[in-house]
């Protein structure tokens, strides 16, 4: 079973740097992409930043320049660095694992709070 578990959420100021890091355990299929999403109340889940198999990754224009995803293999983590975080950047982060059958799984949600 996979599972994957988020840390690293908390309270910063504005212009500060959080790092969070999602580990990944159980996948017995090959991953096709790791990714981080985030959500506010009231709104969808919206993709953060991607990195594939391959090492290409992808932003939302939004975190382009103040967001960083990247991978530990061999300890099958992924993170985000976040730095010249906002008040707009508040919200709840969710790891998510695609496999190359297709499935997807998330990790519980870690919570980020920007103060102004």
């Amino acid at each position: 079973q996979v599972q994957l578990v988020e840390s690293g959420g908390g309270l910063v100021q504005a212009g500060g740097s959080l790092r969070l890091s999602c580990a990944a355990s159980g996948s017995i299929v090959r991953v096709y992409a790791m990714a981080w999403y985030r959500q506010t109340p009231g709104n969808q889940r919206e993709l953060v930043a991607a990195i594939f198999s391959g090492g290409n990754t992808h932003y939302a224009d939004s975190v382009k320049g103040r967001f960083t995803i990247s991978r530990d293999n061999a300890k099958n983590t992924v993170y985000l660095q976040m730095d010249s975080l906002r008040p707009e950047d508040t919200a709840v982060y969710y790891c998510q694992e695609s496999v190359v059958t297709g499935s997807y799984y998330w990790g519980q949600g870690t919570q980020v709070t920007v103060s102004s």
